[in-house]
């Protein structure tokens, strides 16, 4: 008797389509039914598709162009939105777009029309060569990005006892970026007084690298690094997306895991955190506005086309008597909930001493839930100092 195996399929590969040519229609189609393509979206201009070009974390983008030139300020848009490689597409004779292309920022360029798989290989070569690129400039950090859309939901409380639970508990190599510009609490709620803010960090001149983003972190007695946002919150418009997207790649760099907690809603520097993020936490609570504007998230991000299987939705304050049990959060939401952390005395506590709940209180209910997250978020992952690090009251930074 034989088996016969079967191979296991690939990974489809994400990609936006912008702009338009003679045969890109038909191609499009060819796309959309292509069991290794998963066809985010396409719009007829860069501008258009700001949305998905942002959030998608693409594999690819497919730029159609009609013109007999490299379009220069078509590629510089689309590089305002998304680092994803570029395949060039062009109907017609164009052997100086292809010169061209040659010295420009383009994976490849395909003269239409063109076989469906001679299309699907070049996605795979560029998505190939994009992550190998991704990989010797950002390193491999994960982005651990904590969200929610309504201030007092626990958002900063989460991001800062899970990014010291990560360093002090599993030994993690971690960085707390606080981008809530304006208003940003992280650092109070650490009781750290930093000398240097990411503001510094941005207008500060010179090439960023690893070295440098060292110089303008506070270490906190966790192990955990600080990053915090602007004393002054109008200098929160001095954080630029390119200036956040590089912070994000020389970070993952440096470090095993990068906590990120943001304001409470979508502008640039959340979309170009989104773009980069690996697991996105939802903080959601027990009341209607709250449950309302998540709910408004959560259409937000599927219009962003953000992957889904990327988005956790935390239930904060889980256990409180206020007449909603978890399942109406979720038939409200349409989405499930996938970690609760309950209201617990030990937090307020710790807010006000300026001590993370999981170091002032470790055996307390939402210590131990929070801990189990982390766990949960980061299983045996392997440190940049070597070796794999796990979990446990004996674990030291």
């Amino acid at each position: 008797m034989t088996v016969e195996s079967q191979a296991p399929s690939r990974e489809k590969s994400r990609v936006f389509i912008t702009g338009g040519c003679e045969g890109l229609n038909e191609l499009s189609e060819a796309l959309a039914r292509h069991g290794e393509i998963e066809l985010v979206g396409q719009s007829d201009s860069v501008r258009e598709g700001g949305g998905p070009l942002s959030g998608g974390h693409l594999q690819v983008v497919l730029h159609a162009t009609r013109s007999s030139v490299l379009p220069v300020d078509e590629l510089a848009a689309i590089r305002e939105y998304t680092r994803a490689p570029i395949v060039l597409l062009a109907s017609g004779e164009s052997s100086a777009l292809l010169e061209d292309a040659l010295d420009a920022d383009v994976a490849d360029v395909l003269l239409l029309p063109q076989l469906t798989e001679n299309v699907v290989f070049a996605v795979r070569k560029a998505g190939h060569a994009g992550r190998r690129q991704s990989k010797g400039r950002g390193g491999d950090g994960r982005v651990i990005t904590v969200f929610s859309p309504k201030g007092g939901t626990g958002k900063t409380v989460t991001a800062t006892n899970l990014a010291t639970s990560f360093a002090k508990h599993a030994g993690k190599r971690t960085l707390l970026l606080d981008l809530d510009l304006q208003f940003g609490d992280a650092a109070i709620m650490l009781g750290i007084e930093p000398e240097k803010t990411i503001q510094d960090l941005v207008v500060a001149p010179g090439e960023l690298d690893p070295e440098k983003l060292a110089g303008y972190t506070t270490r906190h007695s966790s192990g955990l690094d600080v990053l915090p946002a602007p004393i002054r919150p109008e200098d929160a418009e001095l954080v630029t997306e390119q200036k956040l997207a590089r912070l994000l790649e020389v970070a993952k760099e440096s470090y095993d895991v990068i906590v990120v907690d943001t304001s409470p809603f979508f502008h640039g520097p959340m979309l170009a955190t989104l773009d980069r993020t690996d697991d996105l936490l939802l903080v959601c609570g027990l009341d209607v506005p709250t449950i309302k504007n998540v709910r408004l998230s959560l259409q937000t991000l599927q219009l962003l086309s953000f992957p889904n299987e990327r988005i956790r939705v935390i239930l904060n304050r889980a256990n409180s008597n206020v007449g909603m049990k978890r399942g109406e959060v979720e038939a409200a939401l349409e989405a499930k909930i996938r970690f609760e952390l309950p209201s617990d005395r030990a937090v307020p506590l710790a807010v006000n001493r300026s001590n993370p709940a999981v170091l002032s209180d470790p055996k307390a209910d939402f210590s131990r839930a929070l801990r189990e997250m982390a766990k949960t978020l980061l299983p045996a992952q392997v440190s940049k100092n070597g070796g794999k690090r796990k979990f446990g009251r004996g674990s030291k930074s």
